[in-house]
């Protein structure tokens, strides 16, 4: 059988037959796992990328029934049960299957306005989260060089589009970076007073899907960091100088910022498309492919589409979907060899949690609603135990506690031109 994916639906099937009778083939694009919630703490210096990116090799090496294909897939025929794909040195190679599992993932969406990347990149890989510490610590290093004070506070002013929990914490980690990591660092501004973080949100609310109390609490705990939530407001224009934003009342504002963060919306891989085109199945307006009760694709029940590339019941695109699905599928082709009949997939819904700031988290968790120090206590353990690694548990342990309990940002090295 063949996993196309090294995420979260991919790795856990695999782990899944690790002691079934078939042999597996997991083929990624990169040879790392990456624990994605995780990689705002890589742009905002507390983590490396080895804490949160393990090697896909080194996780499974124990399994003597898989091997890692390092290889981007390009094509799925799902007729000839074959996967094609392209080597790192050109070389294309075709891998056959009795049964595919594809958790593929899901990128960027920019709502129709894919310019505003090139001014506004995402964070969805480990190459996305290294370039923003790049461009984080980058614009302290040139307000530092700037004489004109207002140029200088475009380098300071920081936008973050999207209020979902990706751009909660990373507004939150970057507002701490100024008024804690920073201080003392510079001689020609005062970070603390004059770093400005901006968090735009068109919906009436910030995480929105954790109900109107919690977003109530996480909002006054961003503001308590030094962040500005604007709700209701839509990003309208994005350039390299800074944004323009519609706001409740229709006025468009122009807001001076060289450094813009887009954490609002994603769209599925382009391989949920290809899927869909080479079986019939039909994609949802994000590009995710719509499957069947069990995961596996209509009239191709060999075939499993797992994660945040598939659309099943509307369910939320999140790391536990991905985690059970991809244990799902992996169960149901067992179940198949072993002559058992399949059954649905059921999603355990294990909540929803973000940090909003250093020893603040909100978390609910089915009608409990948590926040402050002890959500953010549940946030630490939770997240520590899905990381992947007793080494990197414990390495990450220690860089939590450098920079929640004191101020250290070990991460900062910059080793590319900002400016």
């Amino acid at each position: 059988m063949v996993i196309v994916g090294a995420g979260f639906g991919g790795l856990f099937a695999a782990r899944f037959l690790r002691h079934a009778p078939v042999e597996v083939t997991l083929v990624d694009r990169t040879n790392h796992h990456l624990f994605q919630p995780l990689l705002y703490q890589v742009a905002t210096g507390i983590l490396s990328a080895g804490q949160i990116a393990p090697p896909t090799r080194d996780v499974l090496k124990s399994q003597k029934n898989t091997t890692v294909e390092l290889a981007e897939v390009t094509g799925i025929d799902v007729a000839a049960r074959q996967v094609a794909v392209v080597r790192p040195d050109g070389r294309p190679l075709t891998l056959p299957y009795d049964s595919l599992i594809v958790g593929a993932g899901a990128g960027q969406s920019y709502f129709g306005h894919d310019e505003f990347a090139e001014f506004a990149p995402g964070m969805k890989t480990l190459d996305d989260a290294l370039a923003q510490r790049e461009r984080i610590f980058g614009a302290f290093e040139m307000a530092e060089l700037e004489e004109d004070a207002d140029r200088r506070q475009a380098w300071l002013t920081f936008v973050v589009v999207g209020g979902g929990p990706t751009g909660v914490e990373i507004s939150g980690q970057i507002a701490e970076l100024s008024r804690r990591a920073l201080t003392d660092n510079f001689r020609r501004f005062d970070p603390a007073a004059e770093v400005k973080v901006l968090l735009f949100e068109g919906g009436k609310e910030i995480l929105a899907t954790f109900g109107d109390r919690l977003s109530e609490k996480g909002t006054k705990a961003l503001q308590k960091t030094g962040v500005e939530v604007h709700t209701g407001s839509i990003v309208a224009g994005v350039d390299a100088d800074g944004v323009d934003v519609k706001g409740p009342d229709g006025t468009v504002t122009r807001y001076p910022a060289k450094t813009k963060i887009w954490a609002a919306g994603v769209s599925a891989s382009p391989l949920a498309k290809i899927l869909a085109d080479g079986s019939g199945a039909e994609c949802d307006r994000a590009g995710r492919i719509k499957v069947k009760p069990d995961c596996s694709l209509a009239g191709h029940p060999e075939v499993f589409a797992v994660g945040d590339m598939m659309n099943l019941n509307d369910l939320p695109g999140v790391a536990e979907v991905a985690m059970q699905t991809g244990i799902h599928a992996a169960r149901t082709i067992r179940r198949r060899l072993n002559g058992e009949e399949p059954q649905p997939f059921k999603y355990r819904d294990l909540g929803s949690m973000a940090a909003v700031s250093r020893r603040r988290a909100i978390v609910s968790f089915h009608g409990v609603r948590v926040s402050g120090f002890l959500g953010w206590l549940m946030w630490l353990f939770v997240h520590l135990a899905f990381m992947t690694g007793f080494k990197n548990r414990f390495k990450t342990l220690i860089s939590w506690s450098l920079s929640f309990l004191g101020r250290g940002r070990t991460e900062r090295a910059l080793t590319r031109h900002v400016g």
